[in-house]
């Protein structure tokens, strides 16, 4: 639209949402204007029949549907007349408010019930069937709607609907004076809010491009978006000073300036290593320097046993488990039952697992408590079967929880610290610098550390390549498993993988065994033969239990082959339409009752339910499957391996299929 036309403004009720894309919050909508029906075409959020909306854009006609109001500005307000209050409620915008109960409140308050849900909600426990429990759920809701509905018109104009629910979620009813006091504290959370948009909103509120909020977040933005980005702890100096230049369009003699200003004021962290000056943020620097502090106090600050003493043990578990250690497992039980912190490595098949069952039974044996931990609900779980001894996620471990706005806080600290006096952690090289400082805050002294994982596998995905720095450092004992066991040895997946590791190409013209390859030339091919594999010839070779254990991982999420698509040919297969099937589309995805799913992002306030025990945090990459959605309640009961969760339709974008 030309910048120059002059705008028509329309108000009328919202009668009917015709079409609406929660993608980019575009919606075809109906509505009422002195009794004469009309079609509005725009971005507008969350839009709920009942509403009355001040449109702002220009008239136009469309060749297939007519006459419509197309609108490039708007304000919402609630109804103020009771037909407009009954079709508001009746929408279900309020939860725990359909049509009937929409109706009974309506016919019993009028033009007043808005008013009685928000102030006296015990009124509406006069109404047969309305508890004074579910009164006050509907009051809460009623309130929330008005509070976000405010932060929602504050930011339309600044950034999407899904950016806006964040900043609610985070900050709530304050957002909009925490925001207008420094809006860049919006891209140094978790509110998924880019420095650019931070910025846009400074610039609109009138905040100087060269003020201290600015070039300060502008420069942990960069050390931010590094850290999540490429694991990065730091980065040298000048490249830190030439990144937030560019950014921020501002001279790099005045962002120099101010790093040197913020180092004095010890608002940034420097560091000097082999003649480059590294920069880091104050809390990076404190996590960084309590690991390497806590963890130098830990080697030498245990209970040691002799040899003689240690070899008599391990003699004794070998007898009772029936087995014989090969040297260097015999090794790792030495250091550990030696060394306050202990690091255990090697490849797929090299018997870790059969080390950390004989580590339990020596600990257990000695009337020591250990707890098995793992980053994750799925490496947890592993672990857990592997040795037949709970183990789990780390994050539960410490009770995990999330109390206001975005801030973590972990119940086991250096207050409450763990019980146990043992902690084995596998899979070690997924634990980034965050989540060890966490971890050894919870630790006593004495407590013992072993950490467990495979020195070639990929770092963490946050900041921090702790396992590799520690077994680099040189201080922390450390053992590394190479021999592959006869049963392992049979496996071409294992030979393959140590192949690999060694530089050597895999072996694939052997069709015998568990790993072949299957070439197709048009990756057109590609889905279907998948789906071939997964629906018919593997279960044909391993049987039918397989198809739930199989997982399809792919380079990419794009093209023919990429994830995306896979996802797609994968459930038509895997889990198709039924009559009894209920389904709900959101963010492009249609999920599906007994729909593979993945958790996208950290999510720290979903609850979890497990044999009675309840939990918070649902992580990224966690796994589970759709048991049922609730279009009523709005929201789904997905299984996360042996944890069940009241996943809300809310949350919807932090999920999507995971059969690929």
């Amino acid at each position: 639209m030309d910048k120059n036309t002059q705008l028509d403004t329309v108000s009328g009720t919202v009668e009917e949402i015709v079409y609406s894309n929660p993608a980019n919050d575009y919606t075809v909508f109906q509505f009422s204007v002195n009794g004469e029906l009309m079609t509005a075409v725009g971005e507008i959020p969350m839009l709920l029949e009942g509403e009355t909306v001040v449109l702002k854009g220009n008239w136009s006609y469309h060749k297939e549907f007519g006459k419509q109001f197309a609108f490039v500005a708007y304000e919402k307000h609630l109804p103020s007349e009771v037909d407009g209050i009954l079709q508001y409620l009746s929408s279900r915008a309020v939860k725990g408010v359909g049509p009937v109960t929409a109706l009974k409140i309506v016919n019993k308050y009028g033009l007043d019930t808005f008013t009685v849900i928000e102030n006296h909600p015990e009124w509406l426990a006069d109404i047969p069937g309305i508890t004074m429990k579910k009164a006050a759920a509907i009051s809460e809701s009623f309130r929330a709607q008005a509070d976000y509905r405010n932060v929602m018109m504050f930011f339309k104009d600044y950034t999407t609907t899904q950016d806006i629910t964040r900043i609610y979620k985070a900050l709530g009813v304050e957002a909009i004076d925490i925001v207008q006091e420094n809006p860049y504290i919006l891209c140094n959370g978790d509110y998924g809010i880019s420095f650019e948009t931070a910025d846009k909103i400074a610039s609109s509120m009138g905040h100087s491009p060269t003020s201290e909020h600015r070039i300060l977040s502008g420069l942990e933005y960069v050390l931010s978006y590094n850290a999540g980005t490429n694991g990065h702890t730091c980065l040298p100096q000048d490249k830190l000073i030439s990144a937030a230049s560019q950014l921020m369009n501002i001279d790099i003699s005045i962002v120099s300036d101010s790093v040197y200003r913020f180092l004095s004021e010890g608002k940034l962290a420097r560091f000097v290593t082999d003649g480059a000056d590294m920069i880091m943020s104050i809390e990076t620097d404190d996590r960084e320097r309590f690991v390497a502090e806590k963890l130098k106090e830990m080697v030498g600050g245990v209970h040691g046993f002799n040899a003689v003493d240690i070899s008599s043990m391990i003699e004794e578990v070998e007898a009772y488990m029936g087995v014989s250690y090969a040297s260097l497992q015999r090794v790792a039980l030495f250091r550990a039952l030696e060394n306050g912190v202990s690091i255990l490595t090697g490849g797929p098949g090299t018997g870790k697992t059969t080390v950390v069952r004989a580590m339990l039974t020596l600990f257990n044996g000695i009337g020591m408590k250990v707890v098995l931990c793992a980053p994750t609900g799925r490496a947890a779980k592993r672990l857990s079967e592997s040795t037949g001894t709970e183990a789990k996620t780390i994050h539960r471990m410490l009770e995990m929880e999330r109390r206001g706005g975005n801030e973590v806080v972990f119940n086991r600290n250096s207050r409450n610290p763990l019980d146990e006096n043992v902690v084995i952690a596998d899979e070690a090289s997924m634990i980034d610098l965050p989540l060890m400082s966490a971890m050894l805050r919870a630790m006593r002294r004495g407590t013992r550390l072993i950490l467990i994982g495979d020195s070639d596998q990929l770092p963490s995905v946050g900041a921090g390549n702790v396992l590799s720095d520690l077994i680099s450092s040189g201080v922390i004992s450390t053992v590394c498993l190479k021999e592959i066991f006869r049963q392992s040895g049979e496996s071409l997946i294992i030979s393959n993988a140590h192949r690999i590791n060694s530089g050597f190409n895999p072996l694939l013209n052997v069709t015998n065994n568990d790993f072949f390859f299957v070439g197709r030339e048009d990756e057109r091919l590609i889905p279907s033969t998948i789906a071939s594999l997964i629906t018919q010839r593997l279960p044909k070779t391993y049987g039918d239990s397989i198809r739930g254990q199989i997982q399809v991982i792919s380079p990419s999420r794009k093209g023919t082959g990429g994830v995306e698509q896979l996802n797609i040919e994968l459930q038509a297969h895997l889990n198709p339409p039924g009559k009894f099937k209920r389904e709900k589309a959101a963010h492009g995805t249609t999920f599906r009752e007994g729909d593979k799913v993945m958790q996208n992002a950290n999510n720290y306030e979903l609850r979890w339910e497990k044999d009675g025990i309840e939990g918070i945090g649902i992580f990224n990459g966690d796994i589970g499957v759709i048991e049922r959605i609730d279009l009523n309640e709005e929201k789904m009961l997905i299984s996360f391996d042996d944890r069940r969760v009241e996943y809300p339709f809310d949350n919807l974008e932090e999920l999507e299929l995971a059969y690929a």
